[in-house]
């Protein structure tokens, strides 16, 4: 080969290795985002009455002796839970019990206070109340609160979720047309239960009644809570 031509080739075959040398090279395992990929979401909402009734009764006690006060908002307490669980249908629990010092400006103890707490839960607002007003001599109603119970809860997501579905579906479908497509697959999908109760209320205190009153009940009126089911994913859109 004369040297000119050799000279030639040399650089050319330099010039090419530099190009390749400078050229990127995709990573091993590079993933590219695919097209026609859509996100979206569909939500159906229910109001549905609550079915359960919980009522915190209270009692508060002073005096000298913090033994004595503990004794007695105890025999209250365990009264009202004995004469719940001879009503059909409610159930009672303990609640909170504290028994604590209020002190004069000198930091000495000028009296002891005592507080004990019930709850009632039923699903019979009826039972309930009457039982909270034959007991209203011992303990008073402080909270009413309604929740949902889990079978009514997921009764009602059951026909959600089909409602739910529907407009995920009908929504997909409407999109893609909109974006030029005809059609869609479900690349991914997920399913949420979400909502909520009414917030307790708080109650004014009912006065004692003297042993030999009328029991009353209690006004019972329970509201509504609310129940979700979202549906949430990606469909790939087609043509």
């Amino acid at each position: 080969m004369k040297p000119a031509l050799a000279a030639t080739v040399l650089g050319a075959a330099v010039i090419a290795s530099s190009a390749l040398a400078q050229t990127p090279v995709a990573p091993a395992g590079s993933w590219t985002p695919p097209s026609g990929v859509l996100s979206l979401d569909a939500q159906a909402v229910a109001e549905v009455p609550t079915d359960t009734v919980t009522l915190t009764l209270g009692a508060e006690q002073e005096g000298s002796d913090p033994g004595a006060i503990s004794a007695a908002l105890s025999r209250k307490a365990d009264d009202v839970i004995a004469q719940a669980k001879r009503t059909t249908g409610v159930q009672a629990e303990s609640g909170g019990f504290s028994i604590y010092p209020n002190t004069d400006r000198n930091g000495k103890i000028s009296v002891w206070r005592g507080r004990a707490e019930v709850r009632l839960t039923s699903k019979d607002f009826a039972a309930a109340s009457r039982l909270a007003g034959q007991v209203a001599n011992q303990m008073q109603v402080q909270n009413i609160n309604f929740t949902l119970s889990r079978e009514a809860r997921t009764a009602a997501e059951t026909r959600l979720v089909d409602q739910a579905v529907n407009t995920f579906r009908d929504k997909a479908q409407t999109t893609s047309k909109l974006f030029g497509y005809s059609s869609y697959t479900i690349r991914e999908v997920h399913v949420s239960e979400g909502g909520g109760s009414p917030g307790p209320r708080p109650m004014m205190r009912m006065a004692a009644m003297a042993s030999d009153s009328a029991p009353v009940s209690v006004p019972i009126e329970g509201g509504k809570a609310q129940v979700m089911v979202t549906v949430s994913g990606a469909v790939q859109m087609l043509k």
